[in-house]
């Protein structure tokens, strides 16, 4: 396999000038430039880049850890990452945990070994401790609330969206109000700040009316089988596939109001309002925080899309 010595040997350039025009060094002759490109194409040469990157501290690669691969919420918070990433040139590996610590942990023993330059992590499965132990090793951000030193966070106001949409809710008639979440409040926040808005707003609220385990249409539909033996009057639930199967096993025209998560195309095509996190935004700030020397916190504003006033 033919190397950069042998290049230089060829086109009868220094090695130096041969570099240059692999690392697309803007001086460099244009007929230089042109003699050493066809010799490296005849000879079949593939420069080695993960070598080159390594010599300068860096693997030009970034692992964005996900609790699923097939999840609306964290398709978009990736979407955001790759839009950044890709103009930076730098590669982004997916490392899907399911919520199991210890794959968690295997992960950031990978960045401990400089596999990547650094890790997103858009939601723990392990403690603020365990994972600000391993910043020594490389920048993380976490792309949840988190007030640790060293640790960057891109935050998803879930707390204040979730006040407006039950205060909506409220306002539009709603008195028994139930819930579809994801994980229990025990192991998420966001369900957590669910639970304890309910019962501040809604004084009917039953914390036996929550349907856990809610992460697609089909957890919707047993949802909305769940909710039918109870006098219901609104779901508010952890996504917009969740909210849309709840509508479809009521049947449209029996739904109670259903308020959904992240403004996907079935909110629009069924109808329903929803939050809207912005989280291909909060991808592309994630991506831009790991970059950045300085620790970044920053809150990411969203949008309640009202839809369907009026109906009943």
């Amino acid at each position: 396999m033919a190397n950069i010595r042998d290049i230089a040997k060829k086109t009868g350039y220094s090695v130096s000038t041969v570099s240059r025009v692999i690392n697309n060094h803007p001086y460099v002759a244009e007929e230089k430039r042109h003699e050493i490109l066809a010799v490296m194409a005849e000879l079949n040469y593939v420069p080695n880049h993960t070598a080159r990157n390594l010599s300068y501290g860096k693997t030009k690669n970034i692992g964005v850890v996900i609790p699923f691969t097939n999840h609306p919420c964290y398709d978009r918070l990736v979407e955001g990452i790759l839009e950044a990433a890709f103009p930076a040139q730098y590669k982004v590996t997916l490392l899907p945990t399911n919520y199991d610590p210890a794959i968690e942990k295997s992960y950031l023993d990978e960045l401990a070994a400089k596999s990547f330059d650094g890790l997103i992590i858009t939601s723990k499965a392990n403690s603020l401790a365990v994972i600000t132990d391993y910043l020594k090793f490389g920048k993380i951000v976490l792309c949840e609330e988190a007030d640790a030193e060293g640790l960057s966070s891109i935050i998803i106001d879930r707390k204040s969206s979730i006040t407006e949409a039950l205060h909506y809710m409220r306002e539009q008639g709603v008195e028994q109000i139930g819930l579809a979440l994801g994980r229990d409040g025990e192991n998420s926040s966001n369900s957590r700040v669910a639970l304890q808005l309910c019962k501040e707003l809604f004084p009917a609220f039953d914390p036996d009316l929550v349907k856990w385990g809610c992460q697609s249409p089909e957890d919707g539909l047993a949802a909305a089988e769940f909710f039918k033996n109870h006098q219901m009057d609104g779901v508010f639930t952890s996504g917009d596939e969740v909210a849309a199967g709840i509508i479809a096993g009521y049947g449209s025209e029996e739904a109670p109001l259903v308020v959904g998560q992240e403004n996907l195309f079935i909110s629009r095509v069924m109808n329903f309002p929803t939050l809207d996190h912005h989280l291909p935004e909060c991808g592309k700030r994630a991506f831009e925080a790991l970059l950045d020397e300085e620790i970044q916190r920053i809150k990411i504003p969203y949008t309640f899309v009202k839809r369907n006033e009026g109906l009943s």
